[in-house]
């Protein structure tokens, strides 16, 4: 049977699934599936963490070393985040440069940490104008059962919150706790014949009609947003999805976070 053949049947039966309202693993619409969060890790990082949702599984790891500011923000620490999609997370992930799948979910994991003002980036700047401390968050993926933006966004920031900026090492005076002062938290969710639902699995994005990330802060503002896909989703649904995203993501805030 062709993969077009096969795509059209599944599509089928996610549909009419949702019809009854159920999906095919149980979850409810609005529900995530279960989340296994580690940190520290990583001995060699300067923070790290590990995550499983669900079937997907991820890990992450901080390093920092001392380097020159952006010109147009010589007070500040940098912060460059990657995402590598391994050929043994998935066998439609290819070895090589990143592709644009990983460097947009990157982005999207970046900006939530940057446009919340997550790290006081200002505390990362050692000499004005001259040298900074730049933040590598580096993602791998391990395993994709569907959704690695969400894993991703959760594990980078758990990961950040346990880092240590090795000021000895560097001969830059004491090590110290990473100045963080928001936990952005990334909620997806997918536009599925009318239907809203968060977290989809490998299946439900694959048939789809628009899948929508929302990353919001501790005090319910936003500070990242993607869409993808061909369907539209208007007003109303606009406001069901961010209002029920900016709710999930509290969950986990308190679930995973706020005890590490």
């Amino acid at each position: 049977m062709g993969n077009e053949v096969m795509s059209v049947l599944k599509k089928d039966y996610i549909y009419n699934l949702m019809l009854k309202g159920k999906r095919a693993d149980g979850r409810a619409f609005d529900e995530i599936r279960d989340i296994d969060l580690r940190t520290n890790v990583i001995d060699k990082a300067e923070g790290s963490a590990w995550i499983k949702l669900g079937g997907t599984e991820l890990l992450v790891g901080i390093k920092l070393q001392v380097g020159s500011p952006f010109p147009d923000s010589e007070g500040e620490g940098v912060i460059i985040t990657s995402m590598e999609l391994n050929p043994i997370a998935s066998p439609d992930f290819e070895a090589g440069p990143p592709k644009e799948d990983a460097i947009e979910m990157a982005r999207v994991t970046d900006r939530g940490i940057r446009e919340s003002g997550a790290i006081d980036l200002s505390k990362l700047c050692i000499t004005e104008g001259e040298e900074v401390w730049i933040v590598f968050i580096d993602i791998h993926v391990l395993n994709n059962e569907g959704n690695i933006q969400d894993a991703a966004s959760l594990a980078a920031i758990a990961a950040l919150m346990t880092t240590t900026i090795p000021g000895e090492r560097e001969g830059r005076g004491e090590d110290m706790p990473m100045p963080i002062r928001d936990m952005p938290v990334s909620v997806s969710l997918v536009d599925i014949g009318g239907e809203v639902m968060v977290d989809p699995d490998l299946d439900e994005e694959a048939v789809c009609d628009s899948r929508l990330t929302i990353v919001s802060n501790q005090d319910g503002s936003i500070s990242g947003m993607q869409k993808s896909g061909d369907g539209a989703l208007n007003d109303e649904k606009l406001l069901k999805a961010v209002s029920l995203a900016c709710k999930k993501a509290s969950e986990l805030r308190e679930t995973h976070l706020l005890n590490i």
